[in-house]
């Protein structure tokens, strides 16, 4: 999900955030990232997932600052993590803006 207000420490799940306007290619609860994949090895956590890509279409949408992983199959959507892109960002009809998850080291690592 895309959000242009500030995630803080009290923020769990979903309906704490705003989301930005669903429109022109952005749809309500933002992308899904797939092939989810979670693996553990000598004590060692990392979750992965593909890239998630938003176009625009038909118009711009944004303003968005921070992009916001979220559990959508756990009925209050726990958030999981964001990342904060240092400033506003609209991305303008036939654009895309790109969420890159590491590959190697994973969305997360809990050791």
């Amino acid at each position: 999900m895309l959000t242009n207000s500030a995630p803080i420490a009290t923020n769990t799940v979903l309906a704490n955030l705003t989301e930005i306007t669903p429109q022109n290619g952005y749809s309500a609860g933002g992308g899904a990232a797939t092939s989810n994949a979670y693996s553990q090895t000598s004590g060692t956590a990392k979750l992965t997932a593909n890239n998630v890509v938003f176009t625009a279409s038909g118009g711009s949408f944004g303003p968005f600052r921070y992009a916001v992983l979220y559990n959508s199959t756990a009925g209050s959507g726990p958030l999981i993590g964001f990342w904060d892109y240092g400033s506003s960002i609209s991305i303008s009809s036939g654009n895309t803006f790109t969420v890159t998850f590491d590959p190697t080291n994973g969305i997360l690592t809990i050791t």
